[in-house]
């Protein structure tokens, strides 16, 4: 065992460089396949709810990946799981071009799911164990802002290489970039040296898990996840086929220009923590929320100006409220913190789910003012009810 890597070692910035590649890779891979939903409906001659599915299936098996891989990185070490989560993700992008019914895409991406979570669920556990405790809120915030690089590189890079060549050619382009960044993951990325696997048994790390379900204010919290999330996605799920509409119809490659705006993200999370240490983390919290639901009714102004100017408001917003509802899990949490967060977390990709497909029927109905109606509300609505119901629980013995 050792203390940690701290800045000055090589080996602190390999762990950086490596789980940031691969960081960026798993977001790219998760997102990539938002800016393709117009071309998918028409080339599968599918409907949009179906075309969905290309997001939520993946979310799933993300979502499952999540328990299962987080309990066994427990007990069998964490790199290996980083290192060989990126070669299995890569592999189905060589096989999707050539499937003939969409289902099989959406089988592909619910295992590209599964896979991507041998990242999601153990690179924080990893630097947890790997960093000195001096350094590890800086290589935190360095691992988490990779993540919002990921999310805006994957839909730039599928729009404007599907406008450009194909959706195909887009989709072997991430596969080739899924082997260099596992060559470099396996190069970069030391051996855990202060791992020590789990004595406990899996029946009673679930236990430490589901004991949170009993804290109210904890609940709270993971439902405001899963809130953020089905509005965010919702928005941006059915942004590319608003935008191919009347009056704009914009090419695919300027609708990808428009994702640029998820690099507020970058800059939102340690904005957020900043903030927090001056005016306190529930304001900050609250303000993340206002401007995402500002944000979100930005994007009514019929214009170019108006919509760019809400997705970039939409981000900032996003990532200072989610940032700062991943922080308040922490905090509130008394034990078992790291259940605490995967809990966060599913809830958080069960509202990517439920954005992606679970508005299709009111982009047919009612198109984007139906879009942007339902996800202002669903904000402004759980909002008052999280508010009123923290009053009420504010004097239960177990909350503090």
């Amino acid at each position: 065992m050792h203390d940690g890597y701290t800045m000055r070692d090589a080996k602190f910035w390999g762990v950086i460089v490596s789980l940031g590649m691969a960081s960026t890779y798993i977001f790219s891979v998760m997102y990539a396949f938002q800016p393709l939903l117009p071309i998918l409906t028409n080339e599968f001659d599918i409907s949009i709810t179906y075309a969905s599915l290309s997001m939520s299936a993946m979310t799933a098996g993300l979502i499952l990946g999540l328990l299962v891989i987080g309990f066994l990185s427990d007990r069998y070490g964490r790199e290996k799981f980083v290192k060989f989560s990126i070669l299995f993700v890569a592999l189905p992008f060589f096989i999707l071009p050539s499937v003939q019914d969409f289902i099989w895409i959406v089988i592909l991406r619910f295992l590209q799911g599964f896979m991507l979570a041998g990242v999601a669920a153990v690179a924080l556990a990893y630097i947890g164990e790997e960093i000195h405790p001096k350094f590890r809120g800086t290589a935190t915030a360095l691992y988490i802002s990779f993540n919002s690089v990921g999310g805006m590189i994957g839909r730039v890079i599928t729009g404007t290489l599907t406008e450009n060549h194909s959706w195909i050619f887009a989709i072997y382009v991430l596969a080739i970039l899924g082997l260099i960044t596992f060559i470099i993951v396996i190069s970069l990325l030391p051996p855990s040296t202060n791992f020590r696997a789990s004595q406990v048994t899996m029946t009673q790390d679930m236990k430490g898990l589901l004991i949170h379900l009993k804290n109210p204010r904890l609940v709270l919290l993971f439902m405001f996840g899963l809130i953020l999330q089905v509005s965010f996605t919702s928005v941006w799920t059915y942004l590319p086929f608003y935008l191919q509409s009347s009056p704009y119809h914009w090419r695919l490659q300027d609708i990808s220009l428009v994702y640029i705006t998820y690099g507020f993200g970058i800059v939102g999370a340690p904005l957020a923590g900043y903030l927090a240490t001056k005016y306190g983390l529930v304001h900050i919290r609250t303000s993340g929320i206002v401007f995402l639901i500002i944000g979100i009714l930005l994007t009514l102004v019929p214009t170019t100006i108006g919509i760019v100017l809400g997705m970039c408001v939409i981000c900032l917003g996003f990532f200072v409220a989610h940032s700062s509802m991943a922080t308040s899990v922490n905090m509130k949490a008394q034990h078992h913190k790291g259940g605490a967060s995967s809990l966060y977390l599913v809830s958080y990709y069960i509202g990517v789910a439920i954005g992606s497909s679970a508005f299709g029927h009111v982009w047919v109905c009612k198109g984007w003012h139906g879009i942007i109606t339902i996800a202002a509300l669903t904000l402004i609505l759980y909002s008052l009810f999280a508010m009123i119901s923290s009053k009420l629980i504010k004097k239960a013995p177990y909350i503090k």
